[in-house]
């Protein structure tokens, strides 16, 4: 008998490790003990070769199994009842095992063993299983043999650990421990449990892995507490085994509370696992959830489950890596791949959770339900409330009404639902018909922002599901059209033409639900008398033939020549223009519309060339006889005015040259109006309508522009042409004119502006200096006419201009009157008056500043009365914005900004012969580069804005918001986007001149800005333009679509550019490198701000930029800093109102300090107990000296802004549990004493500042602030009143004061009857008495209920004289104090509080113009 080895109990894993490290020093041979004859029986005298063959079984040498002569049952019970009769029991125990031990040592032999036997019986005489186990696994079925074979077989396995599988493909450890499985019983359980966790201990990764998984199938139930212990404790030594101990932890039956453990332990790893774990790590925590602590288990998993930046980072990876290295794309691809299954096997498994347990659905939309801040909310958040909604009907209405509150609360935004769906489209996509559902409900909506949520589920299922769920959107929108509800109709056919815009093959694939007769419909629409029909027909009849007449040689299989139309498809499109021609020429709107819409179909379209041939050839001859003259023949008739040609930018002799005709024409328009016609002449010239002058243009450009390749040369003489005009500028007989010739001068003036306009568009990207100092100068004439329209509109109510715009949308355009705009205006001016210094600015004369560098410094001193009073009298003389107008502008193309490159233009003046007779410098100056600048401030709000940001009021015609913007809309805004980029260079040399320009104002007047014989013109101007970069620069970055990846590698551009301006960055800086010097870059400017407005678009700007990064904790604080430098900085006044500062810009600033800084106690406690006693000590008009915005004007700004964080912050503290630290209750005791503090110091403000919308402020917030003191204090003091009685008591007595005071101020409210006051007085008085109660629950509890009593409490006014018409009231008046302390927050906090806040937002209002 061989001796062998033993392991007990006692022995530890290290005699495990040391047979393993001998194993894998010396592997086993394959050399058998004896030689073997292949397929015969194995003979032999020993014990257990001997008893088996008595048994039933047969043991066959080489590869062949061993047979089973018997029944499996049979065959374990004639060897247990041989070996119990065996005379030498239980020696013969000991005997038979190590027969086994000797036989196994051959390796074939072993195998054969663990290898299933062969049965040699009778199928119909097997009553035992259908498959036969093998000899070793039959006797681990034998108890007085298990433990013995047990331990032979742990002694066995390290001898395979670190071998490789053997080549008939079997795996000898992973065949070794499928013996323990299922057996029906294990003796002795423990230590069997303690075995395998030495085997696992020591084992490779790759059988730990295959081990553990096995432990459910070998232990018996009461072993699983045992194993559950050792596997927890494994978790927390070995990370990669985290996914197999899950998944058995999933699997055993164990105590609640130490899978609550576990689970803890999980939730602390759970940001570093990998992608691939999370699934399981997943299902073990749902798995784990109770009812108890459903909802924190969830919101701390939706806090720490950020899937975007498991997905992202390997598109991102994918889209890097093929930029730089296009031959190495597959990794990143299988990376991508992988990725997207782990999350579609992550939500199966959260699916299969919040389908089958109530109390996980339930908590997981109250967990998204509490969450209250934008920022807050994931891409997971919505993507399950989603899944949420397909799999569970009973939650339905629940999320839907919670989804239509975050919604309106913007917390739900158009970026969030696109990202959500760009990330989790896979898993979506199964749930498309819920979708669909839920939008279909959210249209039925009559809040226009939920309406427009529905809008965009349809928009963005279109655009990332597959062709089966289009089909279902265009039939569900279809569906909408059809319901006969207008709102409905009008989203449904935005939402059409939307997707058609963005997608136009997938649309074309389901034209069959708009399919119908076009050509038929389009003629009787052309011919309709119903005027909007018709211009419906002229729209539709364009896109037909420009899609008839398109150029399809690209596409052609001819190699030689071009592909151009057929004699018959020419024909039919000439034929259809002559009839959209014929049908619109009567009416000037309908001829503007043709020729607006043709121009667009040029710009977009290729057309074949004998098309184009056939249309420039039209269209140029048609111009020149309808709107220019020689310049020799002029104009005869009786005209009101002086005819004069003017703005000629050439000198021309008597007998050449060209005008255009404006006056005569709108002067024949104007008088057949008044009973003439518009058929003929003397001189039988065809007569056109002025209106069509801009539009005409504009085509024959384009159709020149494609002709030529972009020359213009042909058309040139237009740029610098005079026009029939008479003097426009009015002077001393602005009064003196009746108001027919108001209108004719207003309409005179529109008409050139327009013409202007299209000729800056034409001409803008002409290379030459010549041409660019035109363009310049055409611009120039701009801003001058503007200045003069300005004066005329003013003087002229109720005037209607002509249009310029002739999109379906603008026939019902009518500008607001003059009265209408000087009441707007006055109203304005009460509430700070926005835009006012950037529409005054137009009013500017640009003459004083035409020979002038914009970063000249004039170093006259100045002082800051003589601003107020230059800038007053200008506001006052003009009263008339043409922001109201800006839809009687034609639309200046976005390839007009290109002008802002320009810097130093030198333009040649020519003599007769073309000799350079002289050099003129032209350069874009402030006007011009105000009113360039304001176009794109406009154009980027309309594109880039969010359009949930940019809503409209519901029932209001929701087109005005695009009108004059139609050429924009033809692009996309990534095309603008990039368009912008490419314009940050420019932009920031003049953001710098302007700086610079500040600068040196600021250095030559000892630091003032503003000086007494300053330039006011120029110095408001420059302000304007500082204003409108920053605005820009803001739209630019926080353009939503640079969080798509496809952006990313755009915002690299965006910010290279102002990394570069500070230095020559290296090539491939990261992301956070370029954010970071593009925030110091921009903060540089913080220093030469010269108005509060521009302050905020810079912080606004830097907090954009702050945004993008993800460590933007140390950037934080330096906006803080920045914030209180604007606030306590004297800013220059320049409005009619008392300050300067809009009260809307001064609350979003102080916002933003307080949220910014690291503690908004400390804050708040030096603006009220600094600020506030220095403004109470000032002059009436004065300010205080520490922080100059607060006056007395801004005081209800400060206060409610102070009151509303402090609230906030106070909310935002953990209540606390007994069973924190000792340190943990001191410093929460410490901040409820400051906290408490700065409250006293607001709530007695009352004392001194007791206006209504102060008193408004003090009795919402104050409620709010005891009602947060109450929730999160009160439980801290319960459990620290024993050891800091001192400083309880404290509290309470100074928050006691507190209270009373608001009980004065609830007797106050009602002596004055003040009904907005008077609806927050019983909220208020609930709370107080709650807060009274809870007090001396507090004390009772800590068995010091003698500090508190009872008294009666008179009603008292705010001057503390008591109300004698009112009974007493009994309140807290103890000695010890008690009472909570009032916070500020907008969110209610229960039902309850809801109905006394529903009017603040109105209420706000009242409050800033008291």
């Amino acid at each position: 008998m061989v001796s062998k080895r033993r392991l007990s109990k006692s022995e530890d894993k290290e005699s495990l490790i040391e047979d393993a490290s001998k194993a894998r020093k010396q592997p086993l041979s394959k050399k058998t003990k004896k030689s073997h004859v292949h397929n015969e029986v194995e003979e032999n005298d020993s014990v257990f070769i001997k008893l088996l063959k008595t048994s039933g079984v047969i043991l066959k040498t080489g590869e062949s199994q061993n047979q089973l002569t018997v029944d499996q049952v049979v065959f374990q019970k004639k060897l247990f009842q041989t070996l119990r009769k065996h005379p030498s029991y239980p020696n013969i125990i000991e005997e038979f095992v190590s027969g086994l031990e000797s036989y196994i040592e051959d390796q074939d032999s072993f195998r054969n063993c663990l290898l299933s036997c062969e049965r040699l019986q009778d199928e119909e005489a097997s009553i035992g299983t259908s498959y036969s186990k093998s000899l070793i696994k039959l006797l681990l079925g034998i108890d007085i043999l298990q433990p013995a074979i047990i331990k032979t077989l742990f002694e066995k396995l390290p001898e395979f650990l670190f071998e490789n599988v053997n080549s008939d493909g079997l795996n000898m450890p992973r065949l070794i421990i499928s013996q323990l499985k299922w057996l029906d019983r294990i003796v002795d359980g423990k230590d069997l449990t303690t075995k395998l966790m030495q085997l696992i201990s020591i084992a490779p990764l790759y059988l730990q892995h295959d081990f553990v998984t096995s432990l459910p199938e070998i232990l018996g139930d009461s072993q699983h507490a045992d194993v559950g212990k050792e596997l927890s404790d494994l978790l927390t030594e070995n990370t990669p085994l985290t996914v197999p101990i899950l998944d058995v932890l999933s699997s055993l039956r164990l105590d609640p509370k130490f899978l609550s453990q576990v689970r803890q332990l999980v939730m602390g790893k759970l940001l570093s696992v990998k992608l691939d774990d999370l699934p399981v790590i997943i299902k073990f925590i749902l798995h784990s959830v109770t009812a108890a602590d459903a909802l924190e288990v969830i919101s701390e998993l939706r806090e720490k489950l950020d899937l975007q930046h498991c997905i992202l980072p390997s598109r991102l990876q994918a889209s890097q890596s093929k930029l730089k290295n296009k031959g190495r794309q597959s990794s990143s691809g299988n990376q991508e791949n992988s990725g997207q299954d782990c999350v579609i096997l992550l939500f199966d498994v959260i699916k299969s959770a919040v389908r089958y347990e109530k109390i996980i659905s339930e908590a997981w939309i109250k967990a998204i339900e509490s969450t209250a801040s934008e920022s807050e909310h994931k891409t997971f958040d919505l993507a399950m409330l989603l899944i949420i909604y397909s799999t569970n009907t009973q939650t339905k209405k629940y999320i839907e009404r919670v989804l239509r509150n975050k919604i309106r609360s913007g917390c739900f935004q158009e970026q969030l639902l696109q990202s959500t769906f760009y990330i989790h489209y896979l898993v979506l996509k199964d749930i498309c018909p819920s979708i669909l559902s839920l939008a279909q409900s959210l249209l039925h909506s009559l809040d226009q922002s939920i309406i427009l949520f529905g809008s965009l589920l349809y928009k963005y299922a279109f655009t990332f599901f597959d062709t089966y769920c289009q089909q279902e959107v265009v039939g569900a929108l279809v569906t909408h059209i059809c319901s006969g509800n207008e709102a409905e109709v009008d989203t449904a056919l935005d939402v059409l033409l939307e997707l058609v815009v963005l997608n136009l093959s997938a649309m074309r694939l389901n034209a069959v639900f708009v399919k119908d007769d076009m050509h038929l419909v389009i003629r009787k629409q052309l011919s309709s008398t119903i005027f909007k029909y018709k211009l419906i027909g002229i729209i539709g009849a364009v896109t037909v033939a420009g899609i008839m007449a398109a150029d399809r040689s690209r596409s052609s299989n001819l190699t030689q020549g071009r592909t151009d139309l057929s004699n018959e498809q020419y024909t039919q499109v000439t034929s259809l223009l002559q009839l959209v021609h014929s049908c619109s020429e009567q009416s000037p709107q309908a001829s503007a519309l043709y020729y607006d819409e043709f121009a667009n179909m040029i710009q977009g379209r290729k057309l074949a060339p004998k098309a184009l041939d056939w249309v420039g050839q039209n269209i140029f001859n048609d111009f020149q006889d309808a709107f220019v003259v020689d310049f020799c023949v002029f104009p005869e008739g009786d005209y009101p005015f002086p005819v004069k040609a003017l703005y000629g930018l050439e000198e021309y002799s008597s007998h050449d040259g060209i005008v255009i005709n404006l006056l005569p024409l709108l002067f024949s328009q104007d008088f057949a109006k008044d009973g003439g016609r518009m058929t003929s002449k003397e001189s039988d010239q065809k007569l056109v309508s002025p209106l069509c002058l801009a539009p005409y243009f504009r085509l024959l450009r384009l159709c020149v522009e494609k002709q030529h390749n972009g020359n213009l040369e042909e058309i040139d003489g237009l740029l610098d042409c005079p026009i029939f005009l008479t003097d426009l500028d009015p002077g001393e007989r602005l009064e003196s004119m009746s108001v027919k010739e108001h209108s004719f001068m207003c309409s005179l003036i529109f008409l050139t502006l327009n013409w202007f306009r299209e000729v800056v568009n034409a001409f803008c990207q002409q290379t030459s200096p010549e041409m660019k100092g035109k363009v310049l100068t055409r611009l120039k004439h701009i801003v001058e006419l503007q200045r003069i329209l300005e004066k005329y509109l003013a003087v002229t109510p109720d005037y209607v201009p002509p249009l310029a715009n002739f999109d379906l949308e603008t026939l019902d355009v009518t500008p607001p009157t003059t009265a209408a705009i000087s009441a707007k205006i006055r109203k304005q001016g009460k509430i700070g008056g926005r835009k006012r210094k950037a529409d005054g600015s137009k009013t500017s004369s640009p003459d004083t500043l035409s020979k002038e560098d914009s970063s000249e410094c004039d170093p006259t001193p100045s002082n800051r009365s003589q601003l107020e009073k230059e800038v007053k009298g200008k506001e006052e003389k003009t009263s008339v914005s043409l922001q109201n107008y800006h839809a009687f502008f034609r639309e200046l193309d976005i390839e007009v900004f290109s002008i802002l490159h320009c810097g130093l233009v030198t333009k040649f003046i020519l003599d007769t012969e073309m000799h350079t007779e002289a050099t003129e410098i032209v350069q874009l100056q402030p006007p011009e580069l105000l009113f360039l600048l304001e176009d794109l401030s406009q154009k980027l709000e309309n594109v880039l804005t969010p359009s949930v940001a940019r809503r409209i009021p519901f029932l209001k015609n929701k087109g005005n918001r695009n009108i004059g913007f139609s050429h924009l809309h033809q692009r996309s805004a990534q095309e603008i986007a990039h368009s912008i980029v490419q314009l940050l260079a420019p932009m920031c040399n003049h953001l710098e001149n302007i700086h610079n320009y500040f600068q040196c104002l600021a250095a030559e007047n000892q630091g003032v800005v503003d000086g007494p014989r300053m330039k006011v013109h120029e110095y408001h101007i420059m302000s304007s333009c500082y204003q409108r970069l920053l605005q820009i620069f803001h739209g630019l970055f926080a353009w939503s679509g640079f969080f798509q990846p496809e952006n990313h590698n755009l915002l690299y551009s965006a910010l290279e550019v102002l990394t570069n301006r500070l230095k020559q960055g290296e090539p491939d800086q990261s992301l956070e490198e370029l954010l970071s010097q593009s925030f110091n870059y921009l903060q540089n400017f913080s220093h030469s701000i010269p108005s509060f407005q521009c302050a905020l678009y810079l912080l606004r700007l830097l907090m954009v930029i702050l945004e993008k990064s993800t460590a933007p904790a140390q950037n934080k604080e330096k906006i803080a800093s920045l914030a209180k430098q604007f606030l306590c900085r004297m800013w220059p006044s320049g409005e009619k109102e008392k300050s300067s500062i809009p009260t809307e810009q001064l609350h979003t600033l102080l916002s933003i300090y307080l949220e910014h800084t690291n503690s908004v106690l400390k804050a708040i406690e030096e603006i009220a107990g600094v600020g506030v006693p220095e403004l109470i000590n000032s002059p009436k008009d004065a300010s205080s000296s520490t922080f100059p915005t607060l006056t007395r004007h801004t005081f209800v700004i400060f206060f409610r802004v102070m009151m509303a964080e402090l609230e906030k912050t106070v909310k935002g503290l953990q209540a606390g549990t007994a069973a924190d630290s000792q340190q943990i209750h001191e410093e929460k005791l410490l901040y409820w004493n400051m906290a408490v503090r700065d409250f006293s110091i607001l709530i007695n403000l009352i004392k001194v500042f007791d206006s209504r919308p102060v008193l408004h402020v003090c009795l919402k917030y104050g409620r709010l602030f005891v009602e947060a003191f109450l929730k999160q204090c009160m439980p801290l003091l319960d459990f620290s009143f024993r050891k800091h009685r001192e400083d309880v008591l404290s509290l309470l007595e100074t928050f006691q004061l507190d209270t009373r005071l608001l009980h004065h101020l609830c007797g106050h409210s009602k002596i004055h009857q003040d009904t907005k006051l008077t609806k927050h007085v019983p909220l208020l008085k609930k709370t107080l008495e709650l807060l009274v109660c809870r007090v001396k629950a507090m004390l009772i509890f800590n068995n010091c209920r003698e500090a508190f009593w009872l008294g009666n409490l008179k009603n008292r006014d705010l001057q503390g004289e008591e109300i004698l018409s009112q009974n007493s009231e009994e309140s807290e008046d103890d000695t010890a104090s008690q009472v909570s302390k009032s916070k500020a927050t907008e969110d209610g906090e229960e039902d309850e509080v809801s109905d006394g806040e529903k009017e603040q937002d109105s209420d706000e209002s009242d409050d800033d113009s008291e």
